[in-house]
């Protein structure tokens, strides 16, 4: 198992490192034990953290409502919940994510 990412029951945490004010949002492979993502938002009154919300909503092909940031508001270092998404984390770095 990876160590940016873990099962909670029917939910996935993920481990984050942001990157916003990039061209465009993609994954970015792995970043320690993090999943690095590039955000094509700025990291001011919330808008990465927005887009960050979005993106993964859309690669785990859930609601925004079933994403939550669980930590990390103001940092790069996030941790967010996804549930009711029967896509594998992994697959974001298997060459499917970006």
């Amino acid at each position: 198992m990876a160590g940016w990412f873990r099962k909670d029951g029917d939910a996935v945490i993920l481990a984050i490192h942001a990157q916003p004010g990039a061209k465009r949002s993609e994954v970015a492979g792995l970043h320690g034990e993090a999943l690095k993502i590039r955000l094509a938002a700025p990291p001011i009154e919330g808008k990465a953290n927005d887009a960050l919300l979005r993106f993964i909503a859309e690669r785990f092909a859930v609601p925004l409502r079933n994403v939550e940031l669980l930590r990390g508001a103001q940092s790069r270092h996030k941790m967010v919940k996804i549930t009711g998404s029967s896509v594998a984390p992994q697959s974001l770095v298997d060459g499917n994510g970006g």
